[in-house]
């Protein structure tokens, strides 16, 4: 086989570099759409799902919402774990799967079980985010002289709805500043004189923040649509709902209580450096993204933010942007590969006597980095650390050394006893396909046991899969590249050598 798979490329030279330019174009295709990340994300498929019971004690958010909660989670298909946290006010549970299902199916699953769960009126639980602990990718501050209260309105309503609308963004973390409240505070002597109780007043101001539909009125040809406008939107509004009548004079809710713009209640706050109040954001990307991508078009949606929707007095800062980390990543990796490649075309030079000998050989280098580019890319695995820092060049072109030594070897031992053998190209290609079939099969299969060495990585699962997996795939993507192009140097070693 190796001998016909030669004596083809020998007889066929174009059709041999037409195959090595649609793998060159192919291998760069494949570099240009593979995920470029700092490091493996080898966090399990998990589900959480958070609940909120407000002011209510840990105990009885254990017995009424987390123990219900855990018993409908129990039993579903591909969990391996079930873990359940619960303090006051909030139950916390995560449903982590094993690697048969995808991140999908796992939250549809756990959303059919949380249907049947009887929990306390007015509590829903809802499921977290579909990220990762190592989802963030880019953490910011609302820069600016703001009060800290306009400020966390700013990132509420304008900021962080407009950073989920980017594609791969899964949610946006608000820490710092205070939450706008309308506080409406009951005066009890004159609730008391005016015979009024606080059930009336919470029904009043709930009755009072609705809007209502109607019918409509025909005059003429036109008609005309009624409805009730209800929505508050100020202060003044909660101050005129009215919430009874004495003697056909409304009672209103300004007249038995005292209402002002406040902030809930917080039990932290967020400063940097010097300042001790800020407003910060963190941006989670959705699990299985490309985070250049997610990066690039979140930081075009930032711009066009600060450019032109953002009033004045506030603008996004960045604090940490993840792009440094895979930049700073990808700098190194690339940094060693070439001095590898140098380096071991520098040996190349030295043991090989031969420029031209160690060029051939170097050229397998990069030809096995777009092999595997292309395995990654096929396989669905990004480039990080990992996969690209476990390259071996010295394995890579071994096969290689020992086709074109011996080619070298057996052309130079002709040329000695023959003078004319360079003329000839018929006795050119005998030479070098008997050269390469002498050392082509051992050599085929010494780096097919090479690969078959990574078979245990392959089968290893969870955390450990995650992480040796992308360094398998690499090598063996590498090496699969190197038996596809340590062919092509028996051709190029007999054109190097009739050139001379």
């Amino acid at each position: 086989m190796i001998k016909r798979f030669v004596a083809f490329g020998l007889d066929q030279p174009f059709f041999l570099i037409l195959l090595v330019a649609l793998f060159i174009a192919g291998g760069i295709a494949a570099f240009r759409s593979l995920p470029v990340e700092a490091f493996p994300d080898v966090t399990d498929t998990q589900v959480q799902v958070i609940t909120l019971y407000a002011g209510r004690a840990a105990e009885e958010v254990e017995k009424q919402v987390t123990i219900p909660i855990e018993i409908a989670l129990s039993g579903i298909p591909h969990s391996v774990r079930l873990f359940s946290h619960t303090q006051f006010g909030l139950s916390f549970i995560a449903v982590t799967f094993d690697d048969a299902v995808d991140a999908y199916f796992s939250r549809q699953q756990v959303l059919e079980r949380l249907r049947d769960v009887d929990l306390p009126a007015g509590v829903s639980p809802e499921l977290g985010p579909l990220a990762t602990p190592i989802g963030e990718i880019y953490r910011y501050r609302l820069g600016g002289d703001l009060p800290p209260t306009e400020m966390r309105t700013i990132q509420d309503w304008i900021v962080a709805r407009q950073l989920k609308t980017v594609p791969g963004v899964a949610d946006v973390v608000t820490y710092g500043g205070f939450v706008k409240q309308y506080q409406v505070e009951p005066d009890l002597p004159k609730m008391k004189a005016y015979g009024i109780t606080l059930q009336q007043l919470f029904t009043a101001l709930d009755r009072g923040n609705a809007n209502a539909g109607g019918g409509y009125v025909e005059k003429g040809e036109q008609q005309y649509l009624i409805r009730g406008i209800g929505l508050l939107k100020s202060a003044a509004d909660i101050g005129n709902i009215v919430v009874t009548q004495r003697g056909g004079t409304p009672l209103l809710v300004r007249d038995i209580s005292n209402i002002e713009t406040g902030a809930m209640p917080r039990q932290g706050l967020t400063g940097q450096d010097k300042e001790d109040d800020i407003v910060t954001g963190l941006v989670l990307m959705r699990k299985g993204e490309n985070p250049s991508e997610v990066l690039k078009d979140l930081k075009t949606k930032i711009d066009a933010l600060n450019s032109t929707v953002l009033p004045n007095g506030a603008e996004i800062v960045p604090i940490y942007d993840r792009t440094w980390l895979i930049d700073t990543t990808l700098h190194t990796v690339f940094r060693n590969l070439t001095e590898g490649a140098l380096l071991v075309t520098a040996v190349l030079l030295v043991f090989l006597g031969s420029a031209r000998a160690a060029l051939i050989v170097a050229i397998m280098i990069p030809l096995s980095l777009l092999a595997t580019f292309t395995g990654l890319t096929l396989r669905g695995i990004p480039a990080n650390l990992l996969s690209l820092g476990a390259m071996d060049f010295g394995i890579i072109v071994d096969g290689a050394v020992i086709v074109v030594e011996n080619i070298f070897r057996k052309l130079a031992e002709h040329s000695t006893h023959q003078p004319e053998f360079k003329r000839d190209r018929n006795a050119l290609k005998t030479v070098i396909l008997e050269a390469t079939t002498e050392v082509g099969r051992p050599t085929f299969f010494s780096m097919l046991i090479i690969i078959t060495a990574h078979i245990p990585i392959f089968t290893l699962q969870r955390h450990e899969g995650r992480i040796f997996a992308p360094m398998a795939w690499t090598v063996t993507s590498a090496l699969v590249g190197s038996l596809r192009c340590f062919f092509t140097s028996c051709f190029a070693a007999m054109r190097r050598k009739k050139r001379t």
